[in-house]
């Protein structure tokens, strides 16, 4: 049976209280549940059980160096369903000075961060298949700087992105 989805994501985190503050003030996750050194989070329009689990790390440790100087996941990527939504997570993630890019990548509008312990994450708005014209799919992979109130002037802010107009047919 192939693989579908991912279904959650489980991060060691430094400091629970801190990363919990980050993950439901900044991105919008719920708790559902909560016991000694873990927490269990949910997405906003998510069905699942969790959608991110956080356990504090026994021992100190220091910021994620995947990457840098070793392996390790490179980040995680969560999606939006409207322009509008992508630009209210750009406000948040300023102010939490937790951005560290915007990129263009023709059919997806993509904003990166990192959490409080370093780890990178990405947050996406994709097109929806009535707006993949020709232009669009000619620009192929490629990575250009996001100018978000521009792609909001084209596409509007409240279109619905790809999972949320597949949903809504």
């Amino acid at each position: 049976m192939p693989i579908q989805r991912l279904n959650h994501a489980v991060l060691y985190v430094s400091d629970l209280d801190r990363s919990l503050a980050f993950y439901t003030e900044i991105l919008g996750f719920r708790v559902k549940e909560q016991v000694d050194g873990a927490a269990f989070l949910q997405a906003e329009g998510s069905s699942n059980d969790h959608d991110l689990g956080l356990f504090a790390s026994p021992t100190p440790l220091g910021p994620s160096t995947a990457g840098r100087s070793t392996v390790g996941l490179y980040h995680l990527a969560w999606e939006v369903d409207t322009l509008g939504s992508l630009q209210e997570v750009e406000g948040r993630l300023r102010s939490a000075d937790a951005l560290v890019g915007a990129s263009d990548h023709a059919t997806t509008k993509a904003l990166y961060g990192h959490d409080p312990d370093g780890l990178e994450f990405e947050v996406s708005w994709f097109l929806p298949p009535e707006l993949l014209t020709p232009d669009v799919l000619a620009r192929g992979v490629t990575i250009a700087p996001l100018d978000l109130p521009a792609e909001v002037e084209r596409y509007g802010a409240e279109t619905l992105g790809f999972s949320a107009s597949a949903l809504a047919r």
